[in-house]
């Protein structure tokens, strides 16, 4: 009886773990698809009035790497967090049950990626906030206008600030927020695996 019960005690820590898993992994998935498709929404807007992704001021060439590295990064956490929902399936079927360091693996695995999101979307904002304020404090401080239309010349180009730029920074705005979200959502899903690892097989494979 008191194997029957050990072994019950521990099927409802998988299981809850598969639910945790099924849940966090939709609403990750859900979050950074709808942020992800409204900064596509942003850059498109930027794009369309400005001819380029950054507005109409002359960005850094580390701003459009990053910037690239960070989209990308972004669609790889949003297909890894649909990927979870597959895994809550197979953790929950004792037949097809991963290990605990498979599991482990792969929740670290989106947890590097979106780290790695977060500190290039923090890095290409910080850029961004600084360029801006360049730009404001070398015109002319008028008091009441917010944005400066005068072109100034910078690096030997014609640059100035627009409705666009506050849409860029909005798109990035929203990256971080995604990312951030699944920063969260990701160190939860390894709190909750450490705590059940011992109770899932053992082994390497997938």
């Amino acid at each position: 009886m008191l194997r029957k019960m050990l072994e019950g005690l521990r099927g409802s820590k998988i299981d809850a773990l598969a639910r945790t898993f099924r849940r966090l992994g939709r609403t990750g998935f859900w979050i950074q698809a709808v942020l992800g498709s409204l900064q596509l929404i942003l850059i498109a807007y930027v794009f369309t009035f400005s001819g380029s992704i950054f507005g109409t001021r002359a960005a850094l060439p580390i701003v459009g790497y990053l910037t690239v590295a960070n989209l990308f990064l972004l669609l790889f956490t949003t297909i890894w967090f649909y990927r979870y929902t597959g895994l809550s399936r197979r953790i929950a079927d004792r037949v097809s049950r991963p290990s605990g360091t498979s599991v482990l693996g792969t929740v670290w695995t989106g947890l590097v990626a979106s780290s790695l999101g977060t500190l290039f979307s923090m890095v290409v904002l910080l850029l961004e906030v600084g360029q801006l304020l360049f730009h404001f404090l070398s015109t002319p401080q008028g008091g009441v206008p917010a944005i400066q239309t005068t072109p100034g010349t910078i690096g030997g180009q014609s640059s100035w600030v627009s409705t666009v730029d506050v849409a860029s920074l909005m798109a990035l705005l929203l990256t971080l927020t995604a990312e951030i979200t699944a920063l969260i959502f990701g160190l939860w899903l390894l709190f909750r695996t450490t705590q059940v690892s011992d109770e899932l097989p053992q082994g390497a494979e997938r």
